[in-house]
C-alpha cells in the first residue's frame, strides 16, 4: 500500500488551551468537538495533530509524544519562534509549554522539541543525518542535547556541558555556542538565567 497517513491523537487537559497554543504556532483548526468528548484537530501544511480532552490530566505526567520528520528544521523552528515572540515577547524555553532550539544530537540528527500545554513532546527532526562530531566539545554538545532536548533531563545535560566546558579550549569554534546552551539550561532548570533567549 502507499499514501498512508498516520495522525497522532494526544491527551490534554483543555482542548481550547491546546488549540490556542497551536494556532500561535501557525496551525489551523480543521475539526472541533466539545461533546460528548472534547476533541480538536489541527493542521499546519502536512503536519496533522489531534488532541482529546481528559479531565484531571496532569501535563507534568504526560508520556504523549510524536515524531515529525522535515527536510530542514530551521524554517519551522523560526516560524514557531516568531509566533511565540509575537504572543509572549520571547521563545518559551522553560516550564510547560516550551520549545528547544534545533541542535545536533548524538544520533547525528538535528532536531528540536515542542512541549505543548498538555505536556506532549512534538519532536521535529531533520530527515538526513549530519556528519559525525569531530571535537570533544561538539560530542558533549550532542550528548547534552540528547539528554535535555530529547529526554527532558536538563540537569544531566548541564552536568555534561559544564564538564566539557571546563576541559575545553576557549578557541574551540563551538565554545561560545556551548556557553550559550549552558546558560539556556540554567534558565530552564531555575526559571531564571543570565539573559533571555529570544
Amino acid at each position: 500500500m502507499a499514501n498512508e497517513l498516520t495522525i497522532p491523537l494526544l491527551p490534554c487537559p483543555d482542548s481550547d488551551e491546546i488549540a490556542s497554543f497551536y494556532e500561535m504556532l501557525g496551525f489551523e483548526i480543521t475539526y472541533r468537538q466539545t461533546r460528548p468528548n472534547p476533541h480538536v484537530a489541527l493542521k499546519r501544511e502536512d503536519i496533522n495533530l489531534h488532541f482529546f480532552g481528559m479531565d484531571g490530566f496532569d501535563p507534568e505526567q504526560s508520556y504523549g509524544t510524536c515524531l515529525v520528520i522535515v527536510e530542514d528544521t530551521g524554517p519551522l523552528y523560526e516560524a514557531f519562534a516568531e509566533g511565540m515572540r509575537q504572543k509572549h515577547g520571547k521563545v518559551l524555553i522553560s516550564g510547560i509549554p516550551r520549545m528547544t532550539r534545533p541542535r545536533l544530537r548524538n544520533d547525528r540528527y538535528t532536531g528540536f522539541s515542542v512541549v505543548d500545554p498538555g505536556g506532549n513532546w512534538i519532536r521535529i527532526n531533520k530527515a538526513a543525518q549530519e556528519p559525525e562530531a569531530t571535537t570533544k566539545l561538539a560530542k558533549a554538545m550532542e550528548n547534552a542535547a540528547r539528554q535535555a532536548d530529547a529526554r527532558g533531563d536538563e540537569r544531566q545535560a548541564l552536568k555534561i556541558l559544564e564538564g566539557a566546558l571546563k576541559r575545553a579550549d576557549a578557541t574551540d569554534p563551538g565554545f561560545e555556542e556551548a556557553q550559550q546552551y549552558r546558560d539556556e539550561l540554567v534558565e530552564r532548570i531555575t526559571g531564571s538565567g543570565p539573559r533571555p533567549v529570544v
